[in-house]
């Protein structure tokens, strides 16, 4: 057991506080990621301060949609009818991800930084670039089968494991995100994460101190909205391969366009290159099979990791023609 400080701030400026006093201190929301990395040693910080008495916990409506406070609960988010109306994708997302024992305590802001569950990351007596800068990715040459072929470089091929976040990149969420002097800025999903390059122990681009207040949603741009998720055993299990499509289709072509995938990348990822291809254009097999190509022209297909690329196919093909039914 390694010992460690706890904090319980009641405003969000001592909880910035609490975390620049110490190189090694970390937030805590429900906890469902952080406890389990420090059980196994991945992580040990000497402070955890504690994020669930800030206000966070709400779901608040804006002019232009809504912005989910970081402390919601997975299940909340899911439940709640303007998320199922508006956003169903996110609540479909939300569903898949986990049981609901988990979702009654993870967060939205916990959500998004839920590190990746590749099992050399988690065995400390394996060298992970993640873990310790510099030691060495044991993956490259080990067992493959639940990494990543997008984003991936020769210092780590993890994919990351969320399904809330794939679903909100195709939303085109923005974080909400204040600062140890206070000030509030919001950062696109699609630049929050950082493929890893010769820094994957570096995954966000959140300064040390930086503490998610909340999550924004603008208005939907399609109406049909899908989900789906290919996974080892139908019960909760990270993805293979996942896509959360939103689109409009009007006078028989795809007016708008956006799909992100899951299981496939270091990030949720979102290639700006298949959602115009797919813009303007009328639904087709021959179109969905070249979105897939344009998807998986820069995969790396590892040893182990071949089958991705046709499952992606099969994969990205379902949620279109479902969506532009």
């Amino acid at each position: 057991m390694r010992p460690f400080d706890y904090q319980r701030p009641a405003a969000p400026e001592a909880a910035c506080q609490g975390m620049s006093a110490s190189p090694h201190a970390a937030y805590i929301g429900g906890g469902t990621n952080l406890i389990d990395l420090m059980k196994l040693g991945v992580m040990a910080p000497d402070l955890l301060v504690d994020v669930n008495r800030l206000g966070f916990d709400t779901i608040k409506d804006l002019d232009d949609g809504v912005e989910i406070g970081a402390t919601v609960r997975n299940s909340d988010l899911a439940d709640d009818p303007r998320i199922r109306v508006r956003w169903p994708v996110l609540s479909r997302a939300l569903l898949a991800g986990a049981s609901a024992q988990l979702r009654n305590k993870a967060t939205t802001a916990g959500n998004l930084l839920q590190r990746t569950r590749c099992p050399y990351f988690q065995d400390i007596d394996v060298p992970c670039n993640k873990r310790k800068p510099g030691s060495g990715c044991a993956a490259l040459g080990g067992e493959l089968r639940n990494h990543a072929i997008l984003g991936t470089s020769e210092h780590c091929v993890a994919a990351h494991p969320s399904d809330m976040a794939v679903a909100m990149q195709a939303l085109d969420a923005q974080v909400v995100i204040r600062d140890a002097d206070g000030q509030t800025r919001t950062m696109g999903l699609d630049h929050f994460y950082r493929t890893p390059g010769d820094t994957p122990h570096i995954e966000t681009r959140l300064n040390p101190a930086d503490l998610i207040t909340g999550v924004r949603l603008p208005a939907p741009l399609g109406d049909r909205q899908v989900y789906r998720k290919v996974r080892d055993r139908a019960s909760y299990a990270f993805a293979l391969v996942s896509a959360a499509a939103v689109m409009q289709l009007k006078e028989g072509r795809i007016e708008y366009a956006a799909i992100a995938f899951g299981g496939l990348g270091t990030q949720p990822w979102r290639d700006p290159k298949v959602d115009a291809l797919l813009t303007g254009a009328r639904p087709s097999e021959a179109l969905f099979e070249k979105a897939g190509d344009v998807l998986l022209r820069s995969a790396e297909l590892r040893e182990g990791l071949e089958f991705k690329k046709p499952l992606a196919h099969r994969v990205l093909k379902a949620v279109l023609t479902e969506a532009t039914q």
